[in-house]
């Protein structure tokens, strides 16, 4: 059951973060990213990797990279314990903050056509369907919905 948190944080994620990280990745992912992955994302300049803490605790994290005046939302998840307590909103209001301090006008993201709680969650920062991939999660042959905002 979800918990109701009251008071979530963000601050960058950091290599001591991925273990905690690589949990809530495995649980919430069919093909999840690996430790190098995240640490390649770390690596490059124009990536930005955020966890969401609740009392210390890492509850959730979102991986972006700012390319140009685009976001492209790369990865986003919360532990199964702490969904729908705002801590997707907060990583997300953060990504926006941070990319449009950087000059970003513009988002956008691939996310399954089945997940609907992710697409009522996009369109309520802004993201509209634009566009489909087929069988872009392989492992599934599920199409992705490409999802844009102007911000």
């Amino acid at each position: 059951m979800a918990k109701m948190a009251v008071n979530i944080k963000t601050r960058d994620m950091t290599a001591d973060d991925l273990d905690d990280v690589l949990v809530i990745e495995g649980a919430s992912f069919q093909i999840p990213w690996s430790r190098g992955i995240f640490l390649g994302e770390m690596a490059q300049p124009f990536c930005h990797d955020l966890v969401a803490l609740v009392e210390g605790r890492i509850v959730g994290y979102i991986c972006f990279a700012i390319v140009c005046d685009e976001i492209h939302l790369r990865n986003i998840a919360v532990h199964r314990d702490w969904k729908r307590c705002g801590a997707a909103s907060e990583l997300l209001s953060r990504m926006i903050a941070i990319s449009s301090g950087k000059g970003a006008r513009y988002g956008t993201l691939e996310v399954r056509k089945s997940n609907v709680a992710a697409l009522e969650l996009y369109k309520r920062f802004g993201f509209v369907v634009e566009g489909t991939r087929p069988s872009y999660y392989s492992e599934a042959g599920e199409d992705a919905l490409i999802m844009w905002a102007n911000f």
